[in-house]
């Protein structure tokens, strides 16, 4: 009987990609003075899954580096060779391979297979005892002229002159977008542009920036999705004349021999396996975490499902929600003693659905851990390159976030602590000068509050120089003065194209990501505050909403329109009375609220309804408060509180100044959502018609 081995591919390769990664947390965390015997053993635990996993599928090329892995490994656990950090460096080294090799089996994508050999080299040297050898430089390149094939995107190999040929496609944009990306990346050549079919274009960059940080400044630049950057070389002649000469595969007794290929496309399983029940039996296995104990692996609890069917179940949720609101609705007409037992059903049907509501949602929620992982081994590979020393914190990885938000937030605050490593924290030798610690400490942390979670960035740097930003800002032709605070100078780092960097590095000082940053933070819901000290660091605080799928709003009347509030932004409220309502001249009313007067916002004049009340004495006033602002919503009445669920209007109609979203309520209507944030800081427009005009 012959089993189709490939239908376990993926449970394969996703399992193997979370165990590089808790390999690499576990070998990032590390004391190489003392290591940790029961970090080692999990280590040694996830090569030796890895080895096992790949063997079963026939990838040989992925099992010979985790065997010289796996011995390596297991003399230091046993405690016959002491870790070091070179050993360390090593082991990271052959997590970037095995990556590269695991996507080229389920991509095709290429491998460097010189860079493959100098790692095996490297790993046996240290396996002997003997001092690893020189990382040899990549072969250069062959003309991109040469050859009609564009490699993908793993394994870039850098020309003669230290430079990397790439191919980036991205849909038509303004030329001078096309300059302006070029000249951000860097662009030690011409561009060689070519139109593409669908609308889209094609041009080549020589450039000696990585792949990696032309990825991060694109994604600021241009959308992801939309971006597709390959290298623009064919495999090396002598990674393929490597491969060409490699043994045969033996099938480790289950597939037949593989004959190899010069490329790591996915081996392809034998026709007859020896004994094919054990085979699939060893697949379907395959699902045990590596950090179980030694001899007594645990089946995982948890199953792989889609993101497109927890979609789904959330849109079919909110739909549940929105009818179990419309029957509410209705009931509340019925006479509660001859309808008893049909309210307390209904009741009980709206409890039901709260929960189920809940729980759905909670599917969808990841904890921060998914993001704040990618860092400690960006942080440590930065400093090494900048010449710093920096311990990296991380703090509330446990806090859960919204997938949508969290895949978003990625980017963001990759910026963010890259620019904190590279103009945050000073160089040792400064900071000896300074009094400090030599080695900087950058925290990463999360927690919630209310129905936000707070993300900051803390850093004990240098802190940022007023002076330094406010001549800047000058240079640029941008509106200062001496009078502002420091949280209004601080904020002007976000302006397009402001960097106060004295050079241009491969790391940052292009003034290219920062307004990006809190333009992307913004759409999503949130805001940022920056925090300075001069001398003793600087924090960046992101605030976000935990999700932007259901919100708990309050229901306010204008007139004949309903409009939802965000309830995590209501204090309270209040009908005031008459000689509490002030007019300033030329700046509009304002109410006083225990001795503090507050911005009194008349929503009907700002979407030009025709209210019942114009008289704050007479209707009602709800305050709220966004990035430690406040002001005094003025409203006719207050309906209730409800849970809704938040439609997207932009994409359904078009972005409307001052509403962040609708929703659809019991009766069938639509209500729309207010962007509380957008109202606040418009509040000083208040003698004007129309605040959004």
């Amino acid at each position: 009987m012959t089993i189709d081995m490939s239908q376990f591919y993926q449970v394969f390769f996703d399992e193997a990609f979370e165990l590089l990664a808790e390999k690499e947390k576990l070998l990032l965390a590390l004391d190489v003075a003392a290591p940790d015997s029961e970090d080692l053993n999990a280590i040694f635990r996830a090569a030796h899954s890895i080895k096992g996993g790949a063997a079963t599928f026939g990838f040989t090329d992925i099992t010979e580096v985790t065997h010289m892995l796996e011995s390596l490994l297991d003399r230091i656990r046993k405690g016959e060779m002491a870790l070091t950090t070179e050993h360390v460096d090593a082991f990271l080294a052959a997590k970037d391979i095995l990556t590269m090799q695991m996507e080229g089996h389920q991509h095709g994508s290429s491998v460097d297979q010189d860079a493959v050999d100098s790692v095996c080299r490297r790993l046996k040297a240290l396996s002997l005892g003997q001092a690893a050898p020189a990382v040899e430089p990549a072969p250069a390149a062959p003309d991109a002229a040469a050859s009609e094939t564009v490699a993908t995107d793993a394994g870039p190999v850098a020309d003669a002159d230290g430079n990397f040929h790439f191919r980036i496609e991205l849909p038509v944009v303004p030329q001078r977008d096309v300059e302006a990306l070029a000249s951000e990346l860097g662009l030690l050549g011409t561009i060689s542009q070519e139109t593409l079919p669908d609308q889209r274009v094609a041009f080549t960059l020589v450039t000696s920036e990585g792949r990696d940080n032309i990825v991060a400044i694109c994604s600021f630049v241009l959308d992801p999705d939309d971006l597709k950057i390959t290298h623009a070389g064919g495999v090396p002649q002598a990674a393929a004349a490597a491969v060409a000469s490699a043994p045969a595969d033996p099938g480790y007794a289950i597939f037949e021999p593989a004959k190899p290929e010069a490329s790591a496309q996915p081996a392809a399983p034998a026709a007859e396996a020896a004994k094919p029940e054990q085979a699939a039996g060893e697949a379907k296995n395959w699902g045990r975490r590596a950090t179980d104990k030694e001899g007594g692996s645990a089946e995982s609890s948890s199953i792989r499902v889609g993101v497109e069917k927890v979609d789904q179940l959330i849109n079919l949720v909110g739909e549940l929600v929105i009818t179990q609101a419309m029957i509410e609705q209705r009931i509340n007409a019925l006479d509660p003693i001859v309808h008893e037992r049909l309210l307390n059903s209904a009741s009980q049907l709206a409890r039901n659905t709260r929960d189920l509501q809940e729980a759905v949602m909670s599917i969808r929620m990841m904890p921060m851990d998914y993001v704040f992982s990618r860092f400690p081994r960006m942080v440590r590979d930065l400093a090494a390159k900048l010449g710093k020393k920096v311990e990296f914190v991380t703090r509330g990885a446990a806090t859960e976030l919204d997938k949508g938000l969290i895949e978003r937030i990625v980017d963001p605050l990759t910026h963010l602590v890259r620019n904190s490593v590279d103009h945050g924290i000073e160089m040792p030798e400064k900071r000896r000068a300074s009094g400090k610690n030599e080695t900087g400490k950058l925290t990463l942390s999360a927690a919630h509050q209310g129905g936000n979670i707070v993300i900051e960035v803390n850093d004990d740097g240098g802190g940022l120089n007023r002076e330094k930003i406010l001549a800047k800002a000058r240079q640029q032709g941008l509106p200062v003065s001496d009078a502002m605070t420091d949280g209004e100078v601080w904020q002007l780092i976000f302006a397009p194209g402001f960097s106060t960097a004295d050079v241009v590095t491969d790391v940052s000082g292009r003034g290219v990501g920062m307004d990006v940053v809190k333009r992307n933070i913004t759409a999503m819901g949130g805001n940022v505050e920056i925090h300075s000290i001069p001398g003793s660091g600087t924090t960046i605080a992101i605030s976000l909403p935990l999700t932007l799928a259901i919100l708990d709003g309050m229901s306010v009347k204008v007139g004949e329109e309903i409009y939802i509030l965000p309830l995590g932004y209501v204090i309270e409220s209040l009908q005031p009375a008459a000689v509490d309502v002030k007019e300033i001249a030329g700046q509009g009313k304002v109410v006083k609220v225990r001795e503090e007067y507050l911005p009194l916002i008349p929503l009907y004049q700002i979407f030009a309804i025709e209210p019942r009340f114009d008289d704050p004495s007479q209707a009602i006033t709800v305050i709220l408060e966004s990035d430690g602002k406040k002001a005094a919503l003025l409203v006719d009445s207050l309906v209730g509180q409800q849970q809704v669920v938040v439609k997207n209007l932009e994409s359904n109609f078009r972005k409307v100044a001052g509403i962040s979203g609708a929703t659809i309520l019991g009766d069938g209507g639509v209500s729309l959502i207010l962007d509380v944030a957008a109202l606040l800081r418009s509040s000083h427009q208040l003698n004007t018609d129309t605040i959004f005009s």
